[in-house]
């Protein structure tokens, strides 16, 4: 009786040690198959409605994209859906980004996987792109993703990134609004634009309604606290959201940016 008193106590011990390891490796296994959150959700800004993506480089890899190898631009985000099935990474979301002639081709600075397709656009001229200062978002394929000012971006970044394109104006600088953006002008557009914040996220945010570039600005700044914001469009401004079913339509497009679900310096 004693020999098994004696062996059962060894028992329980062990026992109980393995019934915490299952359930904490259960508990391991639950956390790994938590969903994540989306990558975009409405919000509200000043009483406008906007929808805004947040780009991870922990989670997210993100590419510049005009369309097929040797092909014609895409000119749409459902074109670049219908071709995405047989790629490696899912993608996260997709937006337009960066000026374009009227054949879909980029007129300032444009890299796709390290290639340029157009080389850095300092010229004046009229229109948005044209009301400087300008910029240009950039990255490369370690997760480093920046919004310079053109005039910056031509002084500091030597070496060719993984992606870049230009558009403008800039909507933030530095913490600082644009100079000559009105706080809220009449001129109100479906605008999207893109900040990088403090912890080297990207926020993507395209209105759900007419904005001014002010609102737009303003929601980068104070609500997003990206120190650097630059305006990507307005008018044919979209964005494709697989988890939510969203895949707008409208005008042709130019670049377009492409945020993958895969891990920093993947492709």
């Amino acid at each position: 009786m004693k020999r098994a008193a004696a062996a059962a106590s060894l028992f329980l011990p062990a026992a109980a040690a393995l019934f915490l390891a299952a359930c904490s490796s259960g508990d391991a296994k639950q956390e790994a198959a938590a969903p994540r959150p989306p990558a975009c959700n409405g919000a509200t800004f000043e009483d406008a409605s906007f929808t805004h993506c947040l780009a991870d480089p922990a989670r997210h890899t993100i590419h510049m994209v005009l369309g097929p190898s040797g092909k014609p631009p895409y000119r749409s985000l459902s074109q670049l859906a219908v071709d995405r099935p047989g790629k490696n990474h899912a993608v996260a979301f997709a937006m337009n980004g960066g000026m374009f002639d009227q054949d879909g081709q980029p007129i300032g600075y444009y890299v796709e996987n390290g290639v340029r397709g157009h080389k850095l656009n300092t010229n004046e001229g009229r229109g948005n792109f044209h009301l400087q200062p300008n910029g240009v978002f950039y990255g490369d394929a370690a997760g480093k993703w920046s919004v310079r000012t053109t005039t910056s971006f031509a002084k500091t970044v030597s070496n060719r990134p993984d992606f870049g394109t230009q558009s403008g104006p800039m909507l933030v600088i530095d913490g600082k609004l644009h100079p000559k953006i009105d706080p809220d002008g009449e001129s109100k557009k479906l605008r999207n634009g893109v900040g990088v914040d403090r912890q080297g996220r990207a926020h993507f945010v395209i209105s759900d309604e007419p904005v001014s570039f002010g609102k737009l600005a303003r929601y980068f700044r104070d609500a997003l606290n990206c120190p650097n914001a630059l305006f990507l469009d307005g008018s044919v401004s979209s964005l494709w959201d697989p988890e939510h079913g969203r895949v707008d339509g409208g005008p042709p497009l130019g670049p377009l940016i492409v945020v993958e679900k895969a891990a920093k310096g993947t492709r």
